[in-house]
């Protein structure tokens, strides 16, 4: 189904806009970073049976034209195999080491935008802009103190929780009012915003080292779904 224009233009200013343009760059970096790492296994398997190959040819017996075939269908069965056992699985936050963790949030995050309103669309850009600028801070802090688990829990828990229980909602009736008055498309646009505040305020404190302040600061997001709907 084609998009109607309007959304066409909003995706299209979103694309030109420096968050967008920001966004696809380090998502081009990704891919790239991918590539040259699956390139790299790929070498060095194919290398490692070529050796192979040649110390038995030079050392225990002459291989010859057939046997040098064999090796390169091995190569080309070796590199197949690399690139299936290569391909990006679904992303699970909660497994995620904590350096790699703000990117894996953003690629996570990525995936999710097809399912979500276009309201929350900027919202999550901004999210990825701060992940971005969290990441190098948070590489220098250790994984076992309480203000990476902070950190973690916001990213690998809150934030997955929110996004998964607005799509638990049927589609339908993700504008309607619940019973408290707060629509699904509302109450993820407003724990959207919640979060990236919270992004915010962290990548702050990580900046300034108030590692204690960011353990100890309580600030609790209300990000409460049932299985018809959010509860206000």
């Amino acid at each position: 189904m084609t998009n109607p224009p309007s959304s066409q233009a909003e995706a299209m200013i979103r694309r030109v806009s420096p968050e967008g343009r920001a966004l696809a760059k380090r998502d081009r970096e990704r891919r790239q970073r991918a590539t040259l790492r699956l390139a790299g296994r790929m070498v060095m398997a194919g290398l490692g049976i070529a050796i192979i190959a040649a110390a038995i040819d030079l050392a225990v017996f002459p291989i010859g034209v057939v046997g040098w075939l064999v090796a390169v269908a091995a190569i080309l069965f070796a590199c197949i195999v690399i690139g299936m056992l290569s391909r990006a699985g679904p992303v699970v936050l909660a497994a995620s080491p904590l350096g790699t963790l703000p990117e894996d949030t953003q690629h996570w995050l990525e995936h999710q935008r097809g399912l979500l309103p276009r309201a929350v669309l900027p919202t999550l850009d901004s999210i990825g802009l701060r992940l971005r600028d969290m990441a190098p801070r948070l590489a220098t802090l250790d994984a076992d103190t309480p203000a990476a688990d902070a950190v973690r829990r916001l990213l690998a828990t809150d934030l997955p929780a929110l996004v998964q229980g607005y799509e638990a909602v049927p589609s339908g009736m993700r504008g309607r009012a619940s019973n408290g008055g707060v629509s699904a498309d509302a109450h993820l646009l407003s724990g959207l915003a919640l979060i990236d505040g919270e992004i915010a305020r962290m990548a702050e404190q990580l900046a300034r080292g108030a590692f204690d302040e960011l353990a100890t600061q309580s600030r609790f997001l209300e990000l409460k779904y049932d299985g018809a709907g959010p509860i206000g």
